[in-house]
């Protein structure tokens, strides 16, 4: 595993419980601050294997990736979703 991509992984699984981060915010934390379309790579394909808590990622906007969402089969109701940004 490459160095960015252990510190994203890492960075990920301690977003605590009921807390969110963005795609960005975590690129960031974990030395690439553009990268934030390899942290959306990172969620796809290593999620399942690392058990990472992609509901806890959010996009720019405060949402939840859709693709994610359909992928991962979430139940999801925006307006049941109580949002505070970890690390910020």
């Amino acid at each position: 595993m490459l160095p960015f991509t252990e510190r994203a992984v890492k960075i990920i699984k301690e977003i605590p419980a009921g807390r969110v981060m963005t795609y960005g915010q975590v690129a960031s934390a974990a030395g690439n601050p553009r990268g934030a379309r390899q942290i959306s790579r990172i969620l796809h394909s290593m999620s399942a294997k690392y058990e990472l808590p992609w509901h806890r990622i959010i996009n720019a906007q405060g949402g939840i990736s859709t693709q994610l969402m359909v992928r991962k089969k979430a139940d999801y109701n925006e307006s049941c979703l109580k949002v505070k940004v970890w690390n910020s």
